[in-house]
């Protein structure tokens, strides 16, 4: 089972490294990693998307949260979460092909953010599935290259009161 893991940590020298360390120490594939500043200075937050069953992903998060960087470990697989990704996807284009680019990238709520007389680029946000289907309704035309950022997730905060 996919599992979406977002652990908070301390921006301190090697550990970025100790976390994925960890992974690859035990033998634990990781799908897609993605960090960036967290909402305090020198708080770093990465979103980890990996595969195993739940006492996989429960020594996981036990072994994170013994690294002296780490602060928090949240699996958010079973909560309410708000995941995204982004994709920037140059495909090759014509004259001719442009317009049918055009309206699958409108279709898909993307972005045309460069042209050149023989390429388009195209930015899409949003869940993994969303960005595939771009990606396989682009692939026609012929893709050139493709820049992927991986999942980064959030723990929603609504709960409804039903």
């Amino acid at each position: 089972m996919r599992h979406t893991l977002s652990v908070l940590f301390e921006n301190e020298f090697n550990a970025l490294p100790r976390i994925v360390g960890l992974f690859s120490g035990r033998g634990y594939r990781i799908e897609s990693i993605s960090l960036g500043p967290a909402e305090e200075p020198g708080l770093t937050r990465v979103t980890i998307t990996t595969n195993g069953d739940e006492q996989i992903i429960e020594q996981i998060a036990k072994h994170l949260n013994k690294l002296i960087d780490v602060i928090k470990v949240v699996d958010l697989t079973h909560e309410p979460f708000v995941e995204r990704e982004l994709a920037l996807i140059k495909v090759q284009s014509t004259p001719a092909t442009r317009a049918e680019i055009v309206q699958i990238v409108n279709i898909f709520r993307a972005k045309i953010v460069d042209i050149s007389a023989k390429t388009m680029t195209v930015e899409i946000t949003g869940k993994e599935d969303k960005v595939d289907a771009a990606i396989g309704m682009l692939r026609p035309f012929g893709i050139r290259e493709i820049a992927r950022t991986g999942a980064v997730a959030l723990k929603r905060e609504y709960q409804s009161q039903s």
